[in-house]
């Protein structure tokens, strides 16, 4: 059996459940989007996310929640939705490592000012094994995170985009602001050069934090006192 004919088969078996999924996104929109379109949304992120997902058991909740997502971001581009916080979005290829802790980071520096998103063009099964114990060092529990397609509507919404590496597959739309981090890939990689690139980040997503909110960086001193 191929891997498309297996998605479709987990389609058929959960569409039920995807419909529930679609009234409940339905109320949350309503008077943003028909009912129909939040469907297709529905529907659409379920096939993407089930074509690289190991576990199948999670899909439901990690489609809703990617569904929701794409759903903020359309209706932002489109203005239904007005939000003066600043949205980031971090895009690296397989959205298993850099991307993801730049993610977790800036939503610890930001403390809710900063909208965050992280995607990729090619995502992964999972997050990086190494990853995830670097990260829960900190006290970050990325367990439940999952590898998310690049999409459309996210780009549009973002107003800043960083890349880490997907090359031309990252839209360009004017008035965005774009930014490539050059980071070691921490695949493959030791835990303790998984920490490096974890502590480079870090400053970096500081940085950024103090451009956005218009406030003086932190010293990694003043941020641990």
């Amino acid at each position: 059996m191929t891997e498309d004919q297996e998605t479709t088969l987990g389609l058929q078996d959960n569409t039920e459940l995807l419909h529930r999924i679609s009234n409940r996104l339905s109320d949350r929109f309503a008077g943003v989007f028909a009912a129909e379109t939040v469907e297709r949304y529905v529907f659409e992120s379920y096939t993407a996310l089930a074509r690289t997902a190991k576990i199948s058991a999670y899909l439901p909740a990690t489609t809703e929640h990617f569904a929701n997502d794409r759903l903020a971001a359309l209706a932002k581009s489109k203005g239904s939705i007005v939000s003066e916080d600043p949205e980031v979005l971090f895009v690296w290829v397989q959205n298993a490592g850099r991307s993801q802790m730049a993610a977790a980071l800036l939503n610890v520096e930001a403390k809710g000012r900063i909208r965050v998103r992280s995607a990729g063009s090619m995502p992964a099964a999972q997050l990086d094994p190494a990853v995830l114990t670097a990260m829960s060092e900190m006290g970050l529990d990325l367990s439940t995170d999952y590898p998310k397609p690049l999409t459309d509507d996210v780009v549009r919404a973002s107003d800043v985009v960083i890349t880490m590496g997907c090359g031309d597959s990252c839209p360009i739309y004017p008035g965005k602001r774009y930014e490539d981090w050059d980071l070691t890939d921490p695949a493959g990689q030791s835990l303790e050069t998984v920490r490096a690139i974890r502590d480079e980040i870090h400053d970096r997503v500081r940085t950024l934090v103090a451009s956005l909110l218009n406030k003086p960086e932190q010293t990694k001193e003043e941020t641990n006192a």
